[in-house]
């Protein structure tokens, strides 16, 4: 009975058809490569660019650990000196951090490694060119995942260069915009509830204003009240002024409207002291003011002077900013600042006021003192990677936080767009009387026509 079942099984055609068949399948998938890659890239990654990276990193992570001096021996080295004088032995294979399995995303892999003692995150990521040559993938981060583990994050291919980047079609979560995309693949989403105030760094044609663009359509859609202050005569913001509660076009209007600010916030803290509230978020539904997103746009145009009258209004500004800052995030009142040049040589009001601002977003600029002022405080490696975007990245940028670091790229907001987006939300223009006397147009109707109905 034995032999004959080995006889039959011998003899069955199934072992020979399921090789042939996944032969097939294999050769397919290689033939349909490049048109798969095309236009599925999400699933030729899954089909053959991870498991092609999981037997890379399988087979060079020994001699990678090893080259970049993060394997540890086994025995001291007199010991190894004397195994091999005295018995003619193989020295020990030195002892390489462990890792676990390969985990893919949409266009990557990441996984963990447990550090060896004595050794450091920075370790690793000094050795993380050296891991994107070996594997053959685009750029590899390393960021602390908890202490003694380090998570190593790989992108196969630059998701920047022609990005997937998600609209926002409806209102979406209050004062919360996806804008972009991040180097991750995964929606770029400006959270002013979790980091209320941003600075925004960019030289000319970087894509600091079409950022400044999604970040207001995205807004625009939503029940906040929306303050400009574009000291370039209004060239930038006048596109959203339908939907714009107020806008400043020189630097006394400017100071005049950053001290009705000022006053606004003042009033939101005794109404939430009245309450016994520690935020307008504690406030009930029908007591809460509207939220107030003051978007500045060129900041150095607030704070260069040439006169003395010139330097009583910039120290205004800055002082008027400042407080916003200090005072806005608990009260409802978010700062979005930008600028081509921003540097402490336009006075100590600009460095007190990029201690406020949490967020920061550098494109490309045009010289190291601004991409040192917008993240020089909170990432070097950050620093770094600003001042490698290439004049043909137009749109991608470095944004950092508390939270660590990333490169993104925004999408693209035409004129049309925009002033379509501000005509069709126009009517969703809050009326801020504090604010009346540097109104929008949209606002200045809205008053008129509360004053006809009383």
């Amino acid at each position: 009975m034995v032999a004959l079942a080995s006889t039959l099984s011998a003899g069955s055609p199934w072992p020979g058809l399921v090789v042939v068949v996944a032969a097939v399948l294999v050769s397919g998938l290689l033939l349909a490569g490049p048109a798969l890659r095309r236009r599925y890239p999400v699933a030729w990654w899954l089909c053959l660019g991870y498991p092609a990276a999981c037997l890379r990193v399988a087979r060079t992570w020994r001699p990678l650990m090893a080259g970049c001096g993060l394997a540890v021996s086994r025995k001291a080295a007199l010991t190894v000196v004397s195994g091999l004088v005295g018995n003619g032995a193989p020295p020990p294979q030195p002892r390489v951090p462990r890792r676990s399995a390969l985990r893919p995303t949409s266009g990557g892999f990441w996984f963990l490694v447990r550090l060896l003692p004595g050794q450091v995150p920075e370790d690793f990521v000094k050795a993380a060119p050296a891991m994107a040559h070996d594997w053959e993938v685009h750029a590899v981060r390393v960021t602390t995942w908890k202490p003694g583990v380090v998570r190593i994050t790989a992108s196969a291919a630059d998701p920047l260069k022609v990005p997937r980047i998600p609209r926002q079609r409806g209102a979406g979560r209050l004062l919360s915009v996806t804008v972009g995309v991040l180097e991750t693949g995964v929606p770029w989403v400006v959270d002013l509830r979790r980091v209320p105030h941003w600075l925004v760094v960019g030289a000319t044609r970087s894509g600091k204003s079409t950022l400044i663009n999604a970040l207001v359509a995205g807004l625009a859609r939503q029940p906040v009240a929306l303050v400009g202050i574009d000291c370039k005569g209004g060239m930038e913001l006048s596109l959203y002024e339908p939907r714009l509660t107020a806008l400043a076009t020189n630097r006394a209007q400017a100071v005049k409207l950053l001290a009705a600010l000022v006053d606004e916030t003042l009033g939101r803290m005794e109404l939430c002291r009245s309450a016994r509230v520690r935020n307008i978020w504690g406030l009930r539904d029908g007591e809460r003011p509207v939220p107030v997103v003051v978007i500045v746009d060129e900041i150095a145009e607030l704070f260069l002077i040439a006169g003395r009258s010139e330097k009583d209004e910039a120290q205004a500004a800055a002082t008027a900013l400042i407080r916003l800052a200090q005072l806005g995030a608990a009260l409802g009142v978010y700062l979005v600042v930008a600028g081509q040049r921003v540097g402490s040589d336009l006075g100590p009001g600009v460095t007190a006021l990029r201690a406020q601002l949490s967020g920061r977003v550098c494109h490309r600029v045009a010289d190291p003192g601004t991409a040192e002022m917008a993240l020089g405080d909170l990432n070097p490696d950050a620093l770094h990677a600003a001042q490698s975007i290439a004049p043909e990245e137009a749109g991608t940028a470095v944004l950092a936080s508390a939270d660590g670091w990333d490169r993104a790229r925004s999408h693209l907001i035409s004129e049309a767009e925009a002033e379509s987006i501000a005509a069709e939300y126009a009517h969703l223009t809050p009326a801020l009387p504090a604010l009346a006397d540097v109104a929008g147009p949209a606002m200045t109707a809205h008053l008129e026509r509360l004053d006809r109905d009383d």
